[in-house]
This record gives structure tokens, C-alpha cells and sequence, in this order.
């Protein structure tokens, strides 16, 4: 006789559950039985790999010749010869992780974690203090863990060490954060906090400083694209505005800054949204959740958003002081099964201390499908101060070799914004794509549109509101254009060396794919196409090899700008949008307008003969 146990499956008399004995078992497991075991081996493996995350293995992967990682077994009376050696290479890891390394103390080349006992630690730590002021940095400890072999009885302890360049010439580490979620989530009341230094009064007192329009301090909603700043120094400290600080005094004593790039929560703002994600080219993106409502409005949208664009995301789930445990617990089991699904295959790792906060900045950028998720409060500042952890240790995507790449390239300046100032003239905010800008450059902006390029001279630049002579690839700023006429000016130019030939076209042709739609996607359909800093709306002249596209289906389209010609790359990441509809791809095909005409003519000829 068949006894069947919940969950189990069948098991017959005098077979065990450890395959001894006989009796065929397999052949009766009901298939629900089976769902609930992949359910639990599912669950089971997600545990695991959260909790390979969280405990430190035994070993790291053998050290990388390139990156900003250095693993040191001990520092311990080195000769002056061989400190001359190591300082030379702590300059080379600054110089990877762009003003930033990380040494590992107590670890061998290969990975293994050896440990050091007190007394060579200090003597470690000591030795690499003098390396780093030898070569203009400053040290953080940022976690000392013991490691058991079973030896000895002696402790023996392995350190991870934060070393930073101490500012010069205003050449900081610029992370760019793009701050998403719905409408009321605590966005603008988080970055009022972070930013200025004092705690909400529950009331919304700490966003005021954030809005710039007058509707925006009367709805306490955020209409318009904003910039907030957040530095820290060498030693890891918080540089804000809570002691009266302006911000070039902000710049001057930051090692590395943070700019958030606040966007709108409301779906009405949606286009505004999209542009800060595609135009300002953020480095990370920060998801706000608010713990009372859970996942609710744009942020499902939003995630989708940053994870269609390759934008890496971490989740902070506010307003913890408003609710009780439980409530935050279930909004926190909303997000990891909402991270979870097949859309997003991502691993949630729970933010609860220090240590938490640095394993987090770490995989976060090593590994695409990690997401950190922090529970704070901008009234009481609870877990607080782990956020700001996690921000100071967070390293920059790109190493210096690419940085160097691009800036040896032409100068290509992306134009974002267009600003009329008394005294200065016309200047312009935006992005350099790619090499380098310097005070009284001349340079060609455009298309206009007639799809030319009109020459121009670059007057002042500033950086996060400080006076800046050199701007580099990947740098944020604003270019004074002095008495340059704003009316030829428009948001989507760029702004590029005379020696660049730039392409420009009415029509080009990309990879598409659907990602919903409530009919049919096929040729005349008008849509919003978002180009990096571009945004128009253009025509699907023609679909490579279909009549029409339904959701989830891709191919090769053809788009045509209604209004006038724009600079496009290939390769460039495109998003479009019109209502409900909305798609994702990239550009693989320039048609520069002398080809245009002959193009259209050969598709209506085709046509007729069909």
C-alpha cells in the first residue's frame, strides 16, 4: 500500500526516504507534489546563493594584474628599496580605479586568506599609511574579519583597506545617480537629507531646497530635472551643505562626489523621466520605494526603464518611520519577488549593517544581477548612515584605460539643457561624450534644421556649479557661449571638434524589439524615439522582412524624424514610446539624407508592385 506524505511524494512500506530498500517511488508522484519540490529547491538555491554572497569564502578569486584591487599578505619594516616598489604600485591601482584602491591585507596572490596576527596587522596598516601619503592619499578601514584554520589559538585577522587620492586640481571621481520611483515615494525628501545634513520634519521640509519652480513647492511634486551633490573626502567622510557650505567650497574638499540626477515620480512627467535616464547617462540608478504603499504607480515602469537601458539599479525602501515592522517586511517580500521573476532574474541582497553595506558595493558592481535593498527613514535616519557607506565605497563602472580611450578620441559635446544668463550670455549644461574641452576651444555645434553646423567659441565651463579650466570625457558641465544666439540653439545638438566629419540623418534603420503594444506595430505607426540626448518623434517608414509587429516580436525598422535631421551614433541605445506602446533596440544603420530621397522612392516602387 501507497502512503502518500504532503509534499514528499509517495513512499511505499519499508522504503526510507534515503533510497534503501525497495519499491518504485517515482512513478506516482502526483505532479503537484513535484511543483512544490521545485518551489522548495528553487527557494533553496536562492537562500544559498544570498548566502554565498553574504559569507566571505575562504578564499577570493587570485588577484588581477589590472583593476584597483591589490592583495598584500603583510606590510611589515620593508626595506626603502622595496617601499619605493610599493608605493609605485599603490600609484598604478589609484590610477586604474580612478583616485580610488582597495588593498586586502593578510591575503596571498592566489586568493588565500592567510590572516595576520595584531601586531603585524598594525604594523601592516602603519607601513601602508606612509605608502599612501608618500604618493597624496589617505586611508579607511573598512573591515578587519578573523580567519580560523584551526592552527593556532592565536586570532589571526585579514583587513580590507579604502585608499583615496586626496583632491587636487578639481580632478574628483563623479559617479552620476539617477534617483526613479512613484510620485510621494520620498525622492527629493531623501536627497534634501543626504544632501544638506539634516533630518525631515515629517512635513516635507528637507525636499524645499530641491524644487525649482514655485507649483512644484505647492504640489511637493517634482516636474523638472534637478541636480544635487553629495562629496566625501579622502578619508571617507561626508562633505554636504550642513555646514554652510557653497558648493565649489563642496568640490574643493571632495575626493569623490555623488550627483543625483532627481527625476520625476509622476507618470504625467514620464517623457522628462526617460530623457534624465537617456540624456545624462547615469552611472547607477537608485529605485525609491515607499514602505507604506509597496510596489505601486511608476515604479514598476521605472525599473523596467533602467534595466531596458543597462543602468544598474539598488532599491531603497523609505518611509520605515510611517509603518510597522511587518509592513516593511511585506514590502520588501514584494520587491525580491518582483526581482526575482524571469523579466528581471535578479538577487536581492538585504542591507541590515556595515558590513552588509560594503559586500554590497562591491558585487554590486562586479555582478549585473545583484540588487542591495536598504530600509531607511529621512525622519528618524534610521539605516541612514548605511546608505551612505554603501555610496562612499560604490567604484566607478569604468577603469582609466577606458576613460583614456575616450578621451583621446575628438571632442563631442552632448547638449542637455540651454540657459539665457545676465552678465554671461548663452550657456549651455550637458555631457562630454568624448575627449577633451578647454576654456576658449572653438568648436561647431548642430545639426540645425537645415542640418548644418555653426561655428562657436567655449567662454567659461563650470563643474557642479565651480569654475573648471579642463573638462574631460565623461564629465558633466556648463559651457559659457558668451553672445552666441540662444534662438539657433536647441536641446539634442552636439557640440564637436571641426575636424570631426559628423553623420547626420532624417532617416535611420535599428534592432527593435516590441515590448508592448495593444494592436499592431507596422508602417505609417508615429512614435517618440529617444536617442541618447535626442528626442522627436519619427515615422516607421518600413519593417525589414514583416507587415507588422505584435508584442515581444522583434526585426529591423526603419525610422524617419518628422521635424529635422539629428546627429545619431551607431550603436546608440534606443528607446521609443508612444502611450501604451513601447519598445527598445539599437541603431544599426545611418541614411544620410542624400540617400533618403532614392530610399523612399525604391520602397513606394516596391509597394506598387506587391
Amino acid at each position: 500500500m501507497m502512503v502518500d506524505l504532503s509534499g514528499n511524494g509517495a513512499v511505499s512500506p519499508g522504503h526510507t526516504r534515503h533510497g534503501q530498500g525497495s519499491g518504485n517511488t517515482g512513478k506516482k508522484t502526483s505532479k503537484k507534489s513535484r511543483t512544490k519540490r521545485g518551489k522548495r529547491g528553487r527557494k533553496r538555491r536562492n537562500k544559498k546563493n544570498i548566502r554565498n554572497i553574504r559569507t566571505p569564502p575562504p578564499y577570493f578569486p587570485p588577484e588581477a594584474e589590472e583593476g584597483n584591487i591589490e592583495y598584500k599578505l603583510k606590510l611589515v619594516n620593508p626595506t626603502q628599496y622595496r617601499f619605493e616598489h610599493l608605493a609605485t604600485q599603490l600609484k598604478w591601482r589609484l590610477q586604474e580605479g580612478r583616485g580610488e584602491a582597495v588593498y586586502q591585507i593578510g591575503v596571498e596572490d592566489n586568493g588565500l586568506l592567510v590572516g595576520l596576527s595584531e601586531a603585524d596587522m598594525r604594523a601592516s596598516l602603519k607601513t601602508l599609511k606612509r605608502m599612501a601619503e608618500k604618493v597624496g592619499a589617505d586611508i579607511t578601514l573598512l573591515r578587519e574579519r578573523e580567519v580560523d584554520y584551526d592552527l593556532d589559538r592565536n586570532t589571526r585577522k585579514i583587513a580590507e583597506v579604502l585608499v583615496r587620492k586626496v583632491p587636487d586640481d578639481q580632478q574628483f571621481l563623479d559617479l552620476r545617480v539617477a534617483v526613479l520611483g512613484n510620485v510621494d515615494s520620498g525622492k527629493s525628501t531623501l536627497l534634501g537629507v543626504l544632501t544638506q545634513g539634516e533630518l525631515d520634519n515629517g512635513r516635507g521640509r528637507a525636499r524645499l531646497n530641491l524644487f525649482r519652480h514655485l507649483h512644484e513647492i505647492q504640489t511637493g511634486r517634482t516636474s523638472s530635472i534637478s541636480f544635487e551633490i553629495l562629496g566625501f573626502n579622502s578619508k571617507g567622510e561626508v562633505v554636504n551643505y550642513s555646514e554652510s557650505r557653497t558648493a565649489e567650497q563642496i568640490c574643493e574638499s571632495s575626493s569623490k562626489m555623488i550627483t543625483f540626477i532627481d527625476l520625476a515620480g509622476h507618470h504625467k512627467y514620464l517623457k522628462t523621466t526617460i530623457f534624465g535616464l537617456t540624456s545624462y547617462c547615469p552611472d547607477f540608478a537608485m529605485l525609491v520605494v515607499s514602505a507604506n504603499t509597496g510596489i505601486a504607480g511608476t515604479t514598476r515602469e521605472h525599473l523596467g526603464l533602467a534595466m531596458a537601458l543597462k543602468v544598474p539599479i539598488f532599491i531603497v525602501v523609505s518611509k520605515v518611520d510611517l509603518c510597522s515592522r511587518g509592513t516593511v517586511e511585506r514590502t520588501v517580500r514584494q520587491l525580491e519577488r518582483l526581482l526575482k521573476q524571469p523579466g528581471c532574474n535578479k538577487i536581492p541582497l538585504m542591507v541590515s549593517g556595515a558590513d552588509d553595506a560594503v559586500t554590497a558595493a562591491q558585487q554590486f558592481t562586479q555582478s549585473e544581477c545583484i540588487t542591495p535593498i536598504f530600509t531607511l527613514s529621512s525622519v528618524s535616519g534610521e539605516s541612514l548612515e548605511l546608505l551612505k557607506v554603501f555610496l562612499n565605497i560604490l567604484p566607478p563602472l569604468s577603469n582609466s584605460k577606458e576613460q583614456e580611450e575616450l578621451m583621446q578620441q575628438l571632442t563631442e559635446f552632448q547638449v542637455d539643457e540651454i540657459y539665457s544668463v545676465p552678465d554671461v550670455g548663452t550657456v549651455v549644461g550637458g555631457t562630454l561624450y568624448s575627449g577633451v574641452c578647454r576654456e576658449g576651444e572653438r568648436l561647431v555645434v548642430g545639426p540645425t534644421d537645415e542640418g548644418r553646423f555653426l561655428r562657436l567659441k567655449v567662454g567659461s565651463i563650470q563643474r557642479n556649479r565651480s569654475a573648471c579650466r579642463v573638462l574631460r570625457a565623461g564629465q558633466a558641465a556648463t559651457l559659457a557661449l558668451g553672445s552666441f544666439d540662444r534662438s539657433l540653439l536647441r536641446k539634442g545638438m552636439v557640440m564637436v571638434s571641426p575636424k570631426m566629419n559628423p553623420t547626420i540623418c532624417c532617416q535611420f534603420e535599428a534592432a527593435i524589439v516590441l515590448l508592448f503594444h495593444a494592436k499592431t506595430f507596422r508602417r505609417g505607426s508615429q512614435v517618440t524615439v529617444h536617442v541618447g540626448n535626442v528626442r522627436q518623434t519619427a515615422t516607421v517608414e518600413c519593417l525589414h522582412g514583416k507587415d507588422e509587429l505584435r508584442t515581444g516580436e522583434r526585426a529591423v525598422v526603419r525610422f524617419c524624424f518628422i521635424k529635422h535631421p539629428e546627429y545619431l551614433r551607431l550603436g546608440a541605445k534606443l528607446l521609443f514610446r508612444e502611450g501604451v506602446t513601447k519598445g527598445i533596440g539599437h541603431v544599426t544603420r545611418l541614411l544620410p539624407p542624400s540617400q533618403n530621397h532614392d530610399q523612399n522612392q525604391n520602397h513606394d516602387q516596391n509597394q506598387q508592385e506587391h
